[in-house]
């Protein structure tokens, strides 16, 4: 029984290395050295592409980020259980950053450097937290997470999903009916959604019309969920007050694109969050775990869902 690892090969040699230590007793090879495809029972990959169909003894694949969308899964035979990356580095990485994005809005960093840039001393007028309503579009192990970090600052925490959801401290939504009422109380809006055929271009003019004039957009999601244009539109209307885009469509952006002069907006390379190989690789082994037990393993997917 061996585990594959299809992956960036530097991380894949710390993998190796967390497996000798933790489970010596499991073959571990990092693509393409798979040895005998009928010895691999277990594969982790960003992208399977034909593994998944050609190795006749796969039991489970897996994810090494925290979301498939990257995956073909018509490619994956449906016998084959998928698994997202379920690991604590993931979570603090994004809540760190979706913290830091909200409160640089919620501060008027933006505003402060263009008054740098144009040389001006002049301080603005400081808002409570509170009245900064911050809404977070989805509620799954990360929204949460974020929502319950910026619970502690003060904001007016809200978060919609398209099923119900409870938190303590939130103010909840969940489906078509109440996405209206969600976005016009929302002053800075988070995407955290995965990416499926309902999200795809989901943040486009209809959605920034139906926020307050002067909200702000801070994006973690996936890159073909922003409508790039209409983001612009919005802005150059004065609507959208400013834009964080940790993700964009396509990546790496082209040199020449309009969104790298933007003053309010700020680009980071897909970099919010990341699995550290040490937490991953436990991941991996509990939910190996679990599988031989007959367990239900953590991040399991819906197919139909996708996510």
């Amino acid at each position: 029984m061996t585990f594959l690892y299809k992956a960036d090969p530097a991380r894949g040699a710390q993998w190796a290395a967390r497996f000798a230590q933790l489970a010596p007793d499991l073959p571990f090879r990092v693509w393409p050295d798979i040895g005998n495809p009928a010895d691999i029972r277990y594969l982790a990959a960003w992208s399977p592409d034909d593994l998944a169909e050609t190795l006749p003894n796969l039991e489970v694949v897996f994810s090494v980020g925290a979301g498939v969308d990257q995956f073909d899964l018509s490619r994956v035979p449906p016998h084959l259980p998928v698994v997202r990356m379920i690991e604590p580095g993931i979570v603090e990485g994004m809540v760190e950053y979706v913290t830091e994005a909200v409160l640089a809005v919620h501060r008027d960093l933006f505003d402060y450097a263009a008054q740098q840039q144009a040389r001006v001393w002049k301080a603005r007028p400081v808002r409570a937290a509170a009245s900064r309503r911050v809404g977070v579009l989805g509620l799954g192990m990360l929204g949460t997470a974020v929502l319950e970090r910026l619970k502690l600052f003060g904001f007016a925490c809200a978060g919609w999903s398209r099923s119900p959801h409870t938190i303590d401290g939130v103010e909840c939504h969940a489906g078509d009916a109440s996405f209206d009422t969600f976005l016009g109380r929302t002053d800075v809006l988070v995407c955290l959604l995965p990416l499926t055929d309902a999200t795809r271009g989901l943040l486009s003019r209809r959605v920034f019309d139906a926020l307050p004039a002067g909200a702000s957009l801070i994006h973690v999601g996936r890159g073909p969920q922003l409508n790039t244009a209409d983001l612009l539109d919005a802005m150059d209307a004065g609507h959208l007050h400013s834009a964080v885009l940790d993700v964009t469509d396509p990546e790496p952006l082209p040199v020449d694109h309009r969104l790298w002069s933007q003053p309010r907006v700020r680009l980071t390379p897909h970099i919010a969050s990341a699995t550290r190989p040490e937490g991953a690789v436990d991941a991996v082994l509990d939910n190996l775990r679990r599988h031989r037990a007959g367990e239900p393993m953590h991040g399991a997917i819906n197919r139909e869902r996708g996510y």
